[in-house]
């Protein structure tokens, strides 16, 4: 028996945290995670085989990854006076934010409801947490509000993921610019989906010095690749490179994107073919009594119906498998975020909850 006590040592509120929860979806339509319904089309395949038999498993990857680094200022115009920092996914570099920042009595602020991994990475660097309310009705911003919340806690680091998960609307490039000149700190603005977005904000990565861009190829139909990035001014990123793991991006990681950065037009083309079938089921779940869907400018759409969680276990139960956000938030009360699939996806996805709202 051992004769030290975990809660004796680990801190309280990382053993009052709920882990990260993914859902078990074998033999499922996968429809809760934002994932793309394709991978790499057949015509590329061979090329990409081609491509990482040459991957030396016997050496460590190059550490600044510089080849990724290059490819990604081309494909999306960033500037070298900007600098750019890698991480395993959007998520490691939140992390290495909160690390980075969480000096005695530093707080983060970011639109609730929001992305839960902000919430947990506050908590893991030992951050304050202070949430910015959005409108329970439209899901919006009030930026008088937020700037005040914002001069009274003084936070560190503000995250405005744009468009914002689970809710999928945008805010004005106005308010993000009024949140930045209130902030004594960093404000990520956090570009996760940008490929199936209308409007961006790249170009005000630096300008103002305290605002930066995070973006990740997960949701432009590469999540297993695991790769995002964070474009801000030179010396944000110089801090931050202080906190990143060494060969924190693997060999076929830096293969695989090089790679898709080489050949855009499939998932260019993957993420318009999305943004149509949004359309589409945004369309047929209009026409459902009951229930009430919200635009979107990601690739998922939230719905509101009465008892969403038996509404849920009965998809499941059909097949089909979304995400229940009931009881996550109460702006989200009763409510089901949808992935959008592909059309045959949409469709079996349309079955299961109009047999299940149809059952209830």
């Amino acid at each position: 028996m051992s004769r030290v006590r975990v809660s004796e040592v680990v801190r309280p509120e990382i053993l009052a945290a709920s882990p990260y929860a993914v859902a078990d979806a074998r033999g499922l339509v996968k429809l809760d995670a934002m994932e793309a319904p394709t991978g790499l089309p057949p015509a590329l395949l061979k090329a990409w085989q081609d491509w990482v038999a040459e991957a030396d498993w016997h050496r460590y990857p190059d550490g600044g990854a510089q080849a990724v680094k290059a490819g990604l200022r081309r494909q999306f115009a960033i500037a070298d006076s900007l600098g750019l920092l890698l991480g395993n996914g959007s998520d490691e570099i939140i992390q290495m934010l909160c690390l980075a920042l969480a000096r005695p009595d530093a707080c983060l602020m970011t639109p609730e409801p929001g992305f839960a991994i902000f919430r947990a990475a506050a908590t893991t660097a030992g951050m304050g947490y202070h949430p910015l309310a959005l409108d329970p009705e439209d899901f919006s911003l009030d930026p008088q509000r937020a700037v005040a919340a914002i001069e009274r806690e003084k936070p560190a680091l503000v995250f405005v993921a744009n468009p914002n998960n689970p809710t999928g609307n945008r805010f004005p490039r106005e308010t993000l610019l009024a949140l930045a000149e209130a902030t004594p700190g960093l404000v990520v603005i956090d570009e996760a989906y940008f490929p199936h977005s209308r409007e961006h904000c790249l170009d005000l990565a630096g300008r103002p010095d305290n605002v930066a861009v995070m973006r990740t190829l997960s949701k432009a139909g590469m999540a297993g690749l695991r790769l995002g990035w964070l474009v801000a001014a030179p010396e944000w990123v110089d801090a931050l490179e202080r906190v990143r793991m060494p060969y924190n991006i693997n060999v076929f990681t830096q293969l695989a994107t090089r790679f898709a950065l080489a050949h855009p037009d499939w998932w260019q083309n993957l993420a318009a073919s999305l943004r149509e079938q949004r359309l589409r089921l945004h369309q047929a779940l209009e026409a459902i009594p009951g229930l009430r869907v919200w635009p979107s400018e990601a690739n998922f759409l939230l719905v509101r119906v009465r008892e969403a969680s038996a509404v849920h276990a009965a998809m499941k139960e059909a097949g089909v498998l979304v995400k229940c956000l009931h009881g996550q938030h109460p702006a989200l009360t009763d409510c089901l975020r949808l992935t959008v699939g592909s059309e045959a996806e949409n469709t079996r996805l349309l079955e299961a909850l109009t047999a299940a709202l149809n059952r209830r």
